[in-house]
């Protein structure tokens, strides 16, 4: 399903938002007086981002798996049931 934005936040889709590798590395923060050390919230930042992108390639490669393991359960349904009876192919019951 494609992420639909208006303000640049996402609607519709009824699930959170989850960020990208790319959100994730370009996030900026906002300037404090005494804040966080810039360098250690950009290597999280990094290390965070190719958590992401390891998990958005997982589970593409999950998906494929789960659609070739449905495509071979339908192909092997088809080559193993039987056909129907001719007492219930020919039915001109009222139901």
């Amino acid at each position: 399903m494609a992420q639909v934005y208006r303000n640049g936040r996402p609607i519709g889709t009824g699930r959170p938002h989850r960020p990208t590798p790319h959100e994730v590395r370009t996030h900026e923060f906002d300037p404090r007086r005494r804040g966080l050390d810039a360098e250690q919230v950009r290597a999280f930042q990094r290390h965070l981002a190719d958590e992401l992108a390891l998990l958005h390639q997982e589970l593409r490669a999950l998906h494929a798996e789960n659609t070739r393991l449905r495509q071979a359960l339908r192909d092997w349904q088809a080559t193993h049931t039987r056909p129907a009876p001719d007492q219930f192919r020919n039915n001109t019951g009222h139901w």
